[in-house]
């Protein structure tokens, strides 16, 4: 089978959003700093620290949220020519085939790690850290989608969650 896409600026940065916050050493870092913000604002109600304290983590817990739904996506879609070219790809039973009209690329199906399903996208992840995003919306219809996901999880072994 074989897709045609562009990318919506919109979709590509809910689906880096969600690949940012689904990162195992950000949920802990976002969870930790949940932690102290809540453990500051009992004890700032209960006198025991300061309102400056009480500041610090708010101010923090800010920076964090605006760094991981802003600017971290916003610059990684900036950065990345990706976002901005025509691409075909093709599925087979032995890999996909990308190409644009700079060239093509042939990856097979052990070159992936796994893949990741989000409203917009399949991740289909190399690596931990490395990725590229297929629009669903690329897919002719539900059928063709349905062919598509029941492939990635037929030839890639491991399933992100």
């Amino acid at each position: 089978m074989v897709i045609h896409f562009e990318y919506e600026k919109k979709q590509v940065m809910s689906a880096l959003r969600y690949h940012f916050i689904s990162r195992p050493e950000i949920k802990t870092l976002l969870i930790i700093v949940n932690l102290f913000t809540i453990l500051s604002a009992v004890l700032f109600y209960m006198h025991k620290i300061q309102p400056l304290s009480f500041v610090l983590f708010s101010v923090l817990w800010f920076i964090l949220l605006i760094t991981f739904w802003t600017v971290l996506p916003l610059s990684v879609y900036r950065r990345a020519h990706t976002f901005q070219d025509h691409f075909s790809m093709e599925f087979n039973e032995k890999g996909l085939v990308l190409q644009t009209e700079k060239g093509s690329v042939a990856w097979a199906w052990e070159d992936l790690s796994t893949f990741l399903e989000t409203p917009f996208f399949f991740h289909l992840y190399f690596n931990s850290r490395s990725f590229f995003l297929v629009p669903k919306n690329a897919f002719a219809d539900f059928e063709v989608l349905q062919e598509a996901r029941a492939l990635l999880k037929r030839k890639i072994l491991k399933s992100g969650t």
